[in-house]
């Protein structure tokens, strides 16, 4: 766990993704991988362990999903991963390295595409997370998964989706599931959970219209009746200062619910979701992390 003060707001500023300089900030590309150099070396270094790509949960095209499936019979625990890019920007094919690391040390990977900004709203791409993992909750054992409850990964604004749809029983109840029944685990990396006031216009008419209100946040929700809860972020995040991870966590942890924080020193916003690549999985603990989470 971190000292660092619980009042460091959730602003946004630049970080560096080793020599390469990337503009942050929520509202902008730079808080995902796409477009990144970096990204495209994670990839290419990768194993390729998709099983199957492009399925649809949805008509939309956006409402689409890769599985990442590991060596061996099975059955393999199970999880989805939704990834970030502050609401507006982001791929799949951008996070093979993600799918192919966790495949590779036995967990049936699911990453969904969903819809963005400005085509939809937050409540529109909760939705779409949500009928996402109904998807792997239902077809995953197709793919050797076990008949357990798969869990939840975000980055970034994937980690505030994956926060949010853990947190506000609604949203999976929209599908017929149940967080504390059908989410096993979640982990949030790097995420947004408590980010008012919203400091940039596209943020606003993101979670517009009109003045975004305490319904937006995480946080809200937190009751002490999640499953178990790990948050990850790195000390030199300025695109989601890490403040937010700590307040999330102090909050489920006032309630009784089962929570774990930490914060890797000198860790940027990119470096936390990247060092999940093998070619760079010293520069953070973060798929370490999760893997003894996960199987804990």
């Amino acid at each position: 766990m971190s000292s660092a003060p619980a009042t460091e707001p959730a602003r946004f500023g630049r970080r560096r993704f080793g020599a390469l300089a990337v503009p942050a900030g929520l509202a902008l590309t730079g808080t995902s991988l796409a477009g990144c150099t970096a990204a495209g070396v994670l990839n290419a270094l990768a194993p390729d362990r998709l099983a199957a790509s492009g399925i649809a949960y949805g008509p939309d095209p956006r409402q689409r999903l890769d599985v990442y499936r590991p060596d061996g019979p099975g059955p393999f625990p199970a999880m989805v991963f939704l990834y970030g890019g502050g609401w507006v920007d982001g791929s799949r094919a951008m996070y093979r390295f993600v799918g192919d690391a966790f495949a590779a040390a036995g967990v049936l990977t699911i990453i969904p595409d969903y819809r963005l900004y400005p085509q939809v709203r937050w409540r529109e791409i909760l939705s779409d997370c949500a009928r996402a993992y109904g998807w792997a909750r239902a077809h995953a054992v197709g793919y050797g998964a076990s008949a357990a409850a798969p869990a939840l990964i975000g980055h970034s604004a994937g980690a505030y989706n994956a926060a949010m749809l853990t947190l506000d029983r609604s949203l999976l109840a929209a599908v017929g599931l149940s967080p504390a029944r059908d989410i096993s685990r979640m982990v949030g990396l790097a995420g947004p959970y408590d980010f008012l006031p919203l400091d940039t216009e596209q943020l606003r008419q993101i979670f517009g219209p009109g003045p975004a209100t305490a319904a937006t946040q995480p946080i809200t929700y937190a009751d002490g009746g999640n499953p178990p809860m790990l948050l990850l972020a790195g000390s030199a995040d300025r695109t989601v200062r890490p403040a937010n991870t700590l307040r999330l966590a102090a909050r489920i942890r006032q309630h009784g619910g089962p929570v774990q924080d930490r914060i890797y020193p000198g860790i940027d916003h990119v470096e936390l979701v990247g060092a999940i690549g093998r070619p760079l999985h010293l520069l953070a603990p973060t798929l370490h992390d999760c893997l003894a989470f996960l199987r804990a």
